[in-house]
């Protein structure tokens, strides 16, 4: 299904750590072969971001190939101010093709005056040019990431004589209290995962509501946005609507 509001862009970095935040509780980490529904998702919002829309990201098309190096980390105790060696495995010289579009947060009826289509899609474009409004990260904070508009399958890439590759289990996002599909995610942070497969270098990703498997972690509130709490000005950041 195709959307008016699709964005594509490509994000490259030098190093990239995909893997399951629930893992990440210090020691060894590894990353995924490939990127996350989550990581890209976060990317874009790193781009353009309100709480009147959801980014949804349709597709991910590798680019270079999957390689990996390993580095020595000296990261600080959570119980103390010292520190052990660790080792990290990171993803090196990563480019990736990405397709998303966005929906209405249909969970934040407050908003509804700040759901204009064409001025949010024209918004995320621009942003994705000028390379996005705070910094990318690929993963995690010390993976810098550079972000730059592309056209989706255009130019070579190293995958796409491989019929097909599948990964295995994989995180697949984190559902949070303000993007709840179902009722049983409603006022919960809810873990998702599946099985992707990568068919001729490109990975089509399934909706959130789509992924069969999840775990609920905890409970969780939704945060409050609005003119009078003055933490939510709209359209009218960019100076677009008087």
């Amino acid at each position: 299904m195709q959307h008016p509001n699709i964005v594509e862009f490509q994000v490259t970095g030098e190093y990239a750590l995909f893997s399951d935040p629930i893992l990440r509780v210090g020691g060894e980490k590894c990353s995924y072969q490939v990127p996350t529904y989550e990581a890209l998702k976060g990317i874009l919002s790193s781009v353009y971001w309100k709480p009147t829309l959801i980014w949804y990201i349709d597709a991910v098309r590798v680019m270079n190939q999957i390689q990996t190096e390993v580095k020595g980390i000296r990261p600080i105790h959570y119980q103390d101010d010292r520190n052990d060696l660790s080792y990290y495995t990171y993803l090196k010289n990563c480019r990736y093709q990405v397709r998303a579009h966005f929906e209405w947060n249909e969970n934040r009826p407050e908003l509804i005056q700040d759901r204009n289509e064409n001025k949010h899609h024209n918004i995320a474009r621009r942003m994705i040019e000028k390379g996005g409004r705070r910094d990318i990260f690929l993963g995690t904070r010390e993976c810098q990431g550079y972000v730059e508009p592309c056209t989706f399958e255009e130019g070579p890439g190293a995958y796409d004589a491989l019929p097909e590759l599948g990964f295995g289990l994989m995180y697949h996002g984190i559902t949070y209290a303000d993007e709840a599909y179902f009722p049983e995610t409603q006022r919960k942070m809810t873990a998702r995962f599946w099985y992707p497969v990568m068919k001729r270098g490109i990975i089509t990703f399934p909706r959130p509501e789509d992924c069969t498997l999840t775990k609920p972690l905890r409970e969780m509130e939704m945060k409050p946005f609005g003119e009078h709490l003055e933490n939510f000005s709209g359209l009218r950041e960019f100076g677009e609507v008087e």
